[in-house]
């Protein structure tokens, strides 16, 4: 649908003016280092000043400046600087001056690829960003490269079961915790989906923070951690639950002459508009597929069995990968053909 209404809004409309958006101005963006080193969870300070014409400046008249990672093996692929207030002029032109704080996790070469009036958040698009003119680059030296690692238990949370996620900062080069409980922001659900901050909790000192839930059938309950800096996130990690396959089916009838079709009703907790698959034995270990369904609003689907030669046939239902649910099978069953 959003294809659609893209591919109709590039289309004048007969008889209607069109009006064109004027593409931003390219920025020059200067950095007071070529080069950092930068240890654990520390940041280090660089000197950004950014000079150029910024027409749709915010209520602040500040800027930002993003940076990517464009060589390296920094699990930090981008971040943002700090608002950078305007130092001179009234932004038409102007020159904006202030810092970007360098993470270790940012280890590599990074560029300045965009100024914009509001900050960069890592991975979603940009506001109203300006290209920079012949980008600057920072080669960023990190030693003791904070990770952060995850831990549901259990793997595979049952839909009447509670459960807990526990998460461990390390340092990457000795994988060993840095000694010191840490701050850091944790949330879920909604606030991993919309990249918004979590609550501030603390680690022990061994770089554990752990989290129990109760049992809850709705929702994907994907839980994230992050390591905060300023602006920018230092890391961050998202735990997706991962939920049993949960399907049950039985045939309609336990016997059916040669060639007629049985229905097979089963149902599949939390799993509308999964595919099924009802597959059958051949010889002694090969399971085929012989035909497939959707399961329906009320959990439930309907697959068609037909018996091909006098005796017991074995089926099973299979539920393969579906959003959180892990690929499954219901239990086997028979039917009689007679």
């Amino acid at each position: 649908m959003h294809r659609t209404l893209a591919a109709l809004l590039v289309v004048p409309l007969l008889g209607l003016p069109v009006s064109t958006a004027q593409a931003a101005e390219a920025m020059t963006v200067t950095l007071s280092r070529a080069g950092v080193a930068v240890s654990s969870l520390n940041t280090v300070p660089v000197t950004v000043t950014v000079k150029g014409s910024y027409a749709e400046l915010p209520y602040h008249k500040g800027v930002f400046v993003q940076f990517k990672r464009i060589s390296g093996t920094g699990p930090l692929a981008e971040f943002s600087s700090m608002p950078l207030p305007l130092v001179e002029g009234d932004g038409t032109p102007g020159v904006w001056k202030g810092t970007v704080n360098v993470p270790s996790t940012a280890n590599g070469i990074v560029e300045a690829t965009a100024v914009d009036g509001y900050e960069f958040v890592a991975g979603e698009p940009a506001s109203d960003p300006a290209p920079v003119t012949d980008p600057p680059r920072l080669t960023v030296t990190g030693v003791h490269i904070p990770k952060v690692v995850s831990l549901l238990t259990p793997k595979v949370v049952p839909y009447d079961k509670p459960w807990s996620v526990r998460y461990t900062v390390l340092d990457s080069q000795t994988g060993k915790p840095y000694g010191t409980r840490l701050k850091l922001l944790f949330g879920y659900e909604e606030r991993c989906l919309e990249n918004s901050p979590g609550d501030a909790v603390l680690t022990d000192t061994n770089g554990n923070y752990v989290r129990s839930f109760a049992a809850n059938k709705y929702g994907d309950w994907t839980s994230c951690l992050e390591i905060p800096g300023k602006p920018s996130k230092i890391a961050y990690l998202e735990t997706p639950v991962k939920r049993p396959a949960a399907i049950s089916a039985a045939p309609s009838k336990a016997s059916a002459p040669v060639g007629t079709i049985v229905p097979v009703n089963g149902t599949v907790v939390q799993g509308v508009n999964c595919q099924v698959i009802l597959q059958r034995l051949y010889g002694a270990t090969a399971w085929r597929a012989v035909g497939s369904s959707t399961v329906r609003y009320s959990e439930r689907f309907t697959l068609n069995a037909q018996p091909s030669y006098k005796g017991n046939i074995y089926y099973r239902a299979y539920l393969p990968t579906c959003r959180d649910k892990v690929a499954g099978y219901s239990k086997t069953f028979t039917i009689r053909g007679t």
